[in-house]
């Protein structure tokens, strides 16, 4: 018997199954696996799902096992289904903006007039769609001030995010999801804490797990597109390692001559996901596709060059 088969013969069982060569190709053992599967993502649904936060995390160079990503479904109305895709928590956008060495701490969040309302919707179980009911009190809005020091001096970055914008919904619906029904007002807070981040620090900061949870995917791809995309990696034939992405038929010069300009400078800023949020609402379909490969690209070499030097 060969190694590779009785290495397979002992894996472990685990609520969600991968083969040894899976494991070995992104760099995991069975154990590292099992504590993945297991506890750090025990709601990922798909074996594709936790394999996308695996390389997001290795992509970024994050420590996976302190949870710095999460898995979110977001629904895909083109495939009428969820599509798990991987975000940063609120945490993992806090220790960004510490690492800067200019974040100088946040007031105390500020908590609007509570209302209670009731939402209807369908959601889809596993005994089909049923129609479903429920009232939730909550904060009309939420804001927070954080501070960034900037030439010397403490300036204040405030947003303010109302929670009928924000919650996140289910199938697709109106429904919240159960975590914005047990914790309306930590939801919103975590949301108004990434807002005035991102506000104070567009070129580290990007939307988090807590803002996208329950969104629509609006671009109509397919899930291994879908994937790749928003793992940063979008490989395959077209963009195959040492390989140029292969622009669109449908992407015209000055389309493209757009890409090239905000990729310069996103890396002359080093603000790759503020640009990665940005193709994801400006380009559409196989151009967002070709940007986002253009920047994953450039990122991964100017990776490569900070490393060698």
């Amino acid at each position: 018997m060969s190694s590779s088969k009785s290495a397979s013969a002992t894996l472990p069982a685990c609520r969600l199954a991968a083969s040894l060569q899976m494991l070995v190709d992104n760099g995991l053992d069975p154990a590292t696996w099992q504590v993945l599967v297991d506890s750090i993502f025990p709601t990922a649904k798909t074996v594709e799902g936790v394999l996308l936060a695996v390389r997001y995390c290795q992509a970024r160079g994050l420590d996976i096992m302190k949870r710095p990503v999460h898995i979110v479904p977001m629904w895909n109305r083109s495939l009428g289904r969820e599509v798990e895709t991987v975000w940063p928590g609120i945490a993992e956008v806090q220790t960004t903006a510490a690492r800067t060495g200019q974040w100088a701490g946040m007031d105390p969040a500020r908590f609007g007039p509570e209302l209670t309302q009731t939402f209807s919707g369908r959601i889809k179980t596993d005994d089909g769609w049923q129609e479903q009911q429920v009232s939730v009190t909550f904060p009309s809005w939420c804001e927070v001030t954080v501070y960034r020091l900037l030439g010397g001096e403490r300036c204040p970055f405030t947003e303010t995010v109302f929670w009928e914008e924000t919650y996140a919904r289910q199938g697709g619906g109106e429904l919240p999801t159960a975590m914005w029904i047990k914790r309306p007002r930590g939801q919103l807070l975590k949301c108004a804490k990434a807002a005035s981040l991102r506000a104070a620090f567009p070129e580290e900061a990007g939307y988090t797990a807590e803002e996208m949870a329950g969104r629509n995917l609006e671009v109509e791809l397919d899930p291994a597109t879908l994937m790749r995309i928003e793992a940063g990696d979008v490989g395959g034939p077209a963009s195959a390692e040492g390989a140029d992405p292969v622009p669109p038929p449908n992407l015209d010069e000055a389309t493209q001559s757009q890409i090239e300009g905000l990729i310069q400078r996103a890396a002359r800023s080093r603000a790759w996901a503020s640009a990665h949020d940005y193709f994801k609402g400006r380009f559409k379909g196989e151009v967002l596709v070709y940007a986002l490969a253009e920047l994953a690209r450039a990122e991964q070499q100017e990776r490569r060059t900070a490393q060698a030097a």
